[in-house]
């Protein structure tokens, strides 16, 4: 079974300062590349929007995907609504209250899906994350849009971490079969093995950030997927970039 992540596309509203990337563009050019990988599920790790949730970057986003014939998972993000996001895309059934979070199985294996919106998991969510760790076995998969870990990036270590990410980390830790963990967020390529637990942070389809600064330093402006293989026995994992779209400005 083949799965695409895709991250942190942040589509910025006409008129807005873009940096000089086109996020539409490079959203486009990065389904057709997914599309060539032939999955057999998209999955969006949040951050459909630039800074501020926005219902018609949500409709335009969703357009795109229906013009591909793409059918998506999704989380959302820091800068996302989840109501808004779950009335769009016709997920309200995953909503539960302000956040979405739900499971799933593929080939065989669990799937758990976390809201990380405000910073943190919820309570909500850790209760039930725990109920349902303790009816499965064998290896299970997260996707969550905060990494739950330190992951030496002092930027956001420092400023945009998930607040709750020990109380995360303790659940996953006391499972008793390998967890795989693909989040976003952090806008670099990080692989973070914690016991049972791999951690993998996926680059953003906006741009990257410098790994090295307290401050926000932009690395560079290659965007990217990750290609996830599940067999029998393994979970393979890799990354794939790409050149990112330039405006005129």
């Amino acid at each position: 079974m083949r799965i695409v992540q895709i991250t942190d596309i942040h589509i910025i509203p006409e008129g807005a300062d873009s940096f000089g990337v086109d996020t539409k563009a490079n959203f486009r050019n990065i389904l057709a590349e997914a599309k060539a990988f032939k999955p057999d599920k998209v999955v969006i790790t949040g951050d459909f929007c630039f800074r501020d949730p926005r219902p018609d970057i949500y409709h335009w986003v969703k357009q795109e995907l229906d013009e591909q014939g793409i059918e998506i998972d999704l989380i959302p993000g820091n800068h996302d609504d989840p109501a808004t996001l779950a009335k769009i895309f016709n997920w309200e059934d995953r909503l539960h209250g302000e956040v979405i979070y739900y499971k799933d199985y593929w080939a065989g294996r669990p799937v758990f899906f976390l809201d990380s919106t405000v910073g943190t998991v919820s309570e909500e969510q850790l209760a039930w994350l725990k109920k349902e760790l303790a009816r499965v076995d064998g290896p299970v998969l997260v996707f969550m849009h905060h990494p739950p870990v330190d992951a030496g990036v002092p930027h956001m270590d420092l400023n945009h971490d998930l607040k709750n990410k020990e109380e995360v980390l303790s659940i996953l830790e006391a499972y008793s079969g390998p967890v795989n963990v693909f989040s976003g967020h952090y806008h670099v390529e990080k692989t973070i093995n914690r016991g049972n637990v791999t951690m993998q942070i996926t680059p953003s389809c906006f741009v990257q950030i410098d790994q090295y600064h307290e401050e926000f330093v932009v690395d560079h402006h290659r965007i990217a997927l990750r290609l996830i293989t599940l067999r029998e026995k393994e979970t393979l994992s890799t990354v794939h970039y790409y050149d990112s779209a330039k405006t005129d400005q």
